[in-house]
């Protein structure tokens, strides 16, 4: 559903740039035709920019200090490559590019169940897929539809993808969630009540306590993300029973970037009680293209620690 709306949009733009263009060339008006292409180009890179202000008024605002400005529009530069590529190409064309991960000998082997975010689908993970499949890890990606819909409305997929994985493998789940799908999963342990062993979470960029951002949205999903919302309230509320009451409860792995200009406040990234892992210098998207995040999957896949890094791949 997303690909398809994606991909429309994108038609839809080609349309009214080439109607645009070819009326102000047709007129006599090249100046006026070059502007509406390099509008046509650069107008994501003005919205993040835009985001990006406005994430440093708000962390001032909270009481935090925002980041070096360096950092913060180097993060933006590096965002402004990554979301072209993820929203026009990978998600509306790519979708089912790279297919689940099922090495020749599964079973024994901990799995990894890949959970997008907001207006995103499964071929957001096509990178860390082809990765995966090179190292022999497990791997399902889901699309968690219809977009929007409230965050409890996508628990039957994910028990759906941990139970494949258990059963292909024999052993606990890694889960990931990157942004909105670090709270979808949440969602799903609430849900299962502790009843299916996974051996951790680990979140990229998820807005635990909201983020400013959500106020833009009008979706259930989006409304659930705001700040202090009851949905949010009550799903910390029910996690602490759970814990208390569970001995399976899964530790979490928060991956965060103080230059994150989708979740913010800083502080709305991180678990309470949970490991932070902070990625100095990365966008919300961009977080994804960081190694050490790969890698930090990897290492508690094998039981290891996270190390800090900044490559990419």
């Amino acid at each position: 559903m997303i690909a398809r709306w994606q991909r429309r949009a994108l038609l839809l733009g080609l349309l009214l740039w080439a109607v645009l263009c070819g009326t102000a060339w047709a007129r006599g008006y090249p100046g006026l035709a070059l502007a509406v292409t390099g509008l046509a180009l650069g107008w994501h890179a003005a919205w993040l920019g835009l985001t990006v202000l406005l994430m440093r008024r708000v962390q001032r605002a909270s009481g935090v200090a925002p980041p070096p400005a360096a950092q913060s529009w180097r993060a933006w530069w590096a965002e402004c490559r990554a979301a072209p590529r993820v929203f026009a190409w990978q998600q509306p064309f790519r979708t089912h590019a790279e297919p689940d991960v099922w090495p020749a000998e599964p079973a024994g082997r901990p799995g990894v169940l890949l959970v997008h975010g907001y207006l995103c689908n499964r071929a957001l993970w096509n990178p860390w897929l082809r990765r995966l499949r090179a190292q022999g890890i497990p791997a399902v990606a889901v699309t968690l539809e219809p977009p929007g819909a409230t965050l409890d409305g996508h628990v039957s997929t994910l028990q759906a993808a941990v139970q494949q994985l258990w059963q292909r493998t024999g052993r606990p789940p890694l889960l990931v969630g990157h942004s909105m799908g670090g709270l979808a999963l949440r969602a799903w342990w609430r849900a299962d009540a502790g009843r299916t062993p996974v051996c951790g979470l680990v979140t990229v960029g998820t807005p635990h306590g909201g983020t400013w951002m959500a106020h833009w949205g009008h979706s259930a999903s989006a409304r659930q993300m705001r700040p202090g919302s009851a949905w949010l309230r009550q799903l910390a509320a029910d996690e602490v029973r759970l814990r208390a009451e569970s001995s399976e409860a899964p530790k979490v792995l928060s991956v965060f970037s103080p230059c994150d200009s989708i979740v913010f406040p800083t502080q709305a990234a991180l678990w309470p009680g949970g490991e932070a892992l902070a990625v100095a210098g990365a966008g919300h998207v961009d977080l994804l293209q960081h190694a050490v995040v790969f890698e930090a999957v990897c290492q508690r896949v094998q039981g290891g620690a996270p190390e800090v890094g900044d490559g990419r791949f």
